[in-house]
This record gives C-alpha cells, sequence and structure tokens, in this order.
C-alpha cells in the first residue's frame, strides 16, 4: 500500500527537497506552505504522516499541531524546526508529536523517522485488528432464546468475583463461555488462563496449577511458577474439572476459600488473586455420589451455574454460526473467500450435531478445504452419518427453524464478506475485481453501495 504524507512548510525549498527524497522512496507527497492551508489539505484527505514546520507565519506549527490531533488524532505527525528548544519539543511531544527533527534537515534522519514513524502506525493497526479478532472469536455467536438468555447470565455475573461452573455436553465451547466471563468481567486485562485438567499426567497436575520449588521433583532444578501464579489477577479456567484427583480438589478449594496456595516443596502460602472458573462434561452430581468428586469444592464452585446449551437445542444459530467459522478460516488461512448458499445452509440445519459447535465448526472447514468452486451447495455438504435429512428435520424444534429472512440475511452477510475479500486482494480496485469475480462493474459498484463498504483505503 502506498503511503500518503502531508508536507506543511512555509520555506518552498524546503517543500521540493522533501517532495523529492520521499518520492523517490515510493511515498505519494502532497504540500502546503501554511498551517491553513495544511489544515484544509488534511480535511479534503486524512494522510498517513504529516510532517509538519513549527515557525510558520500566521498559524505557527504547535496550533496547526493542536488543531489536527483534535480533529484527527490517528494522524501522524513530525515536528521540524531551524530553531528548535528544548521547550518547544516538549511542547510538541506533549500535544501528540511522534518526533521532532531539527532544520537544517539530515534527509538520511527525515527517512529513518518517517520509516519508524509509519511503521509504529502499521504495527497499531495491526494490533487493533488483532484484537478486534480476538474480541470477534470470544463472542458468542447467535440470536436465538438460549443464547440470549446466556448472554444475560454472563451480564450479571461476570462483573463480581463468584466463581463459576460451566456444565454442558461435548463441544459445546464451555472454554468460549468462561472467556466471555472474563472478557465481560473487571479482570479482563489480566490473564486468562486455560488449564485442560484431563489433559494433563495425575502425577503433573499439582504441579502444573501450583508451581514447585527447586528439589521438590526429581526434575526440579529450579523454582517454577503454576498456572495459578500465571493467571495473577487474571481467571483460572479449570476445563473438566472433574477429573481432577481428589487431593488436588481439595486444595483448589483452599485457593477458593482463602485465597492463598503454597507451591510444591513450598512451606510459604501465597496470595491468590483469582477467579476461578469450572467446567464439566461429566455429570458431578454423579460424581459426587460415587465418591470420585469432593461436594465441598462442588458447591464451592457451584457460586454461580451456566449451562452450556446443545446445538440441536439453537438451530436457528446455524446461519451465523457458519459465517463466523468461515470468516475465521480466511483470517487465519488466507486464499480465496467461498460462500455458503441456502441449500448448503439448510441441509446443514437439518443435520443431529452430536458434537455440537466443535462438530459443525469442523464440517465447515472441510468443505471450505476440499470444496473446488467458491460457492457451496448442498452436494458439498457431507451426509448426515447417523440419521436422514428427513428424520432430522421431523425431529427439530419447531422454534429452531431456519427463517427465510434468516438465510436471505445470511446469503447477503456471506456476498458481502465474500466482495471485500476480493476487494483487498485487489487493492481495492473496482474494475478489476468485477472482471476478476465476472460481474458487471456497475452491478458491483451497487452492491459495494447497498452493502454500505468503503472503498476509500
Amino acid at each position: 500500500m502506498q503511503h500518503s504524507i502531508l508536507i506543511i512548510d512555509d520555506e518552498q525549498d524546503i517543500r521540493t527537497a522533501l517532495t523529492g527524497i520521499l518520492e523517490d522512496e515510493g511515498y505519494q507527497v502532497m504540500t502546503a506552505d501554511s498551517g491553513l492551508a495544511g489544515l484544509e489539505c488534511v480535511q479534503q484527505e486524512v494522510p498517513d504522516l504529516i510532517l509538519l514546520d513549527i515557525w510558520m507565519p500566521g498559524m505557527d506549527g504547535l496550533e496547526t499541531l493542536e488543531m489536527i490531533k483534535k480533529q484527527y488524532p490517528q494522524v501522524t505527525i513530525i515536528m521540524i524546526s531551524g530553531h528548535g528548544t528544548i521547550d518547544t519539543a516538549v511542547r510538541a511531544t506533549k500535544l501528540g508529536a511522534f518526533d521532532f527533527i531539527e532544520k537544517p534537515l539530515s534527509l538520511e534522519k527525515v527517512l529513518i523517522s518517517v520509516g519508524n514513524a509509519l511503521q509504529l502506525q502499521e504495527l497499531r493497526v495491526e494490533n487493533a485488528e488483532l484484537k478486534r479478532s480476538s474480541s470477534a472469536d470470544n463472542e458468542l455467536v447467535g440470536d436465538s432464546p438460549a443464547i440470549n438468555a446466556l448472554r444475560e447470565q454472563i451480564k450479571r455475573i461476570a462483573p463480581t468475583a463468584a466463581s463459576v461452573l460451566i456444565q454442558g455436553e461435548s463441544g459445546t465451547e464451555k472454554e468460549l463461555i468462561a472467556c466471555s466471563v472474563h472478557c465481560n468481567s473487571p479482570r479482563r486485562e489480566r490473564p486468562f488462563i486455560a488449564v485442560h485438567c484431563s489433559a494433563i499426567p495425575e502425577e503433573l497436575i499439582e504441579s502444573e496449577l501450583f508451581g514447585h520449588e527447586k528439589g521438590a521433583l526429581p526434575s526440579a532444578t529450579m523454582q517454577k511458577k503454576g498456572r495459578i501464579d500465571q493467571a495473577d489477577g487474571g481467571t483460572l479456567f479449570l476445563d473438566e474439572v472433574g477429573e481432577l484427583p481428589l487431593g488436588t480438589q481439595m486444595k483448589i478449594l483452599r485457593v477458593i476459600q482463602e485465597r492463598s496456595f503454597e507451591r510444591l516443596g513450598g512451606f510459604k502460602r501465597l496470595a491468590a488473586d483469582v477467579r476461578i472458573i469450572a467446567a464439566s462434561t461429566r455429570a458431578l452430581s454423579q460424581a459426587m455420589e460415587s465418591g470420585s468428586f469432593s461436594s465441598d469444592l462442588f458447591y464451592a464452585l457451584n457460586t454461580v451455574s451456566l449451562q452450556a446449551p446443545p446445538l440441536r437445542e439453537r438451530r436457528e444459530d446455524i446461519g451465523s454460526l457458519v459465517q463466523h467459522f468461515v470468516a475465521r478460516f480466511f483470517r487465519r488461512e488466507g486464499g480465496e473467500a467461498k460462500a455458503f448458499m441456502v441449500d448448503a445452509l439448510e441441509k446443514l440445519q437439518c443435520g443431529s450435531w452430536p458434537g455440537n459447535l466443535r462438530e459443525l465448526r469442523n464440517v465447515v472447514e472441510r468443505v471450505l478445504i476440499v470444496a473446488p468452486g467458491r460457492v457451496i451447495t448442498a452436494a458439498d455438504i457431507p451426509e448426515s452419518g447417523d440419521e436422514s435429512t428427513a428424520a432430522a428435520i421431523s425431529a427439530a424444534p419447531q422454534g429452531g427453524a431456519l427463517s427465510r429472512a434468516a438465510l436471505r440475511d445470511a446469503r447477503e452477510d456471506f456476498e458481502r464478506e465474500f466482495i471485500i475479500h476480493k476487494l483487498e486482494e485487489n487493492d481495492w480496485n473496482i474494475s478489476r475485481t468485477a472482471e476478476i469475480i465476472e460481474l458487471e462493474r456497475s452491478n458491483l459498484h451497487r452492491k459495494i453501495k447497498s452493502y454500505g463498504i468503503d472503498v476509500r483505503r
């Protein structure tokens, strides 16, 4: 992408010299001979970077800097001056300047400063996009009664410090629910640490959770911090908590009750500022009856209980879930975007989905990889392995039917994502994009306008 740079300086020679060297480096350059003219340029087209002289007649550089930053805080500005002082540089920095370069200008220093400023700007944009993507990946997708009720529960319990127990079938993304509680809590800026209890050998689980002191284990040649340490100030998520040994269960209970713990081989109790959220696929009430799960820990964890709904109870969310999985797949893998047609969504909606969201996600990703065309139809969807489509339709709850309006909305969402993806691939060139997707340019223009796609990038 070609970056745009605005030079605001009352000296013609400076503008000419800077324009020449910056254009040689591939930048698009605009110039203005006063602060007021520069402000007007920014109002017409916001540049990626501004080189701004401090000493100019009329509106000086500091005043111009303050006005631009007030209206366009995202713009990066480098100040240049022939009579700079420390006080002036400090004031410019406080007003939001990225750097301060003194005259006579070293063109090499200008290029280094410009390169650093634009690189930092790109990192900020990338970081914001990563945060947005991460946030989107941690959102509960769908608008079914079951999911809306779950969102309301999360909204009420997230601000508290209460322990939470999430129960539900395998594949219902209980970790996503736990993460949603964390992201809506006051602890959102602190770590979310997930421990999959069933995946860690019994002899290592306490070392993983609590850490150990040097010499506590044959292999412990140095002190190790555990997951509780790592989650300090944040949230510790214990997935499949029912698989923990009874001795470890009692130590977790003590963490909840006393807000402290000991490392293996240690004698000092350490503060544990963590919120514990646990999840289980197995029925813990039965585990309590058999004696394999502590009733005391169950009641401590079950301060608040959340139920992860199975996919068969929220079939109307399948269109939104498919769109979400498609977007996430292409964010991760790149490549050519594909769209699921109405008949494909209807077939997916009729499945029994014993593996719930995990199974649906795997099917969607498999189809995206294997299907040869850009359009996914019912023929591309694998048949249900345990019942016929007709039986699945008759078994589907009436309230879960995928309405024509919902299907239309899903199709439009897919088409919008497809168009954006192709525009990005072609540097937002509408004519080239229209040619590649075999669509009339005027028709593509209409779709861009109707979907509210911003092509001024």
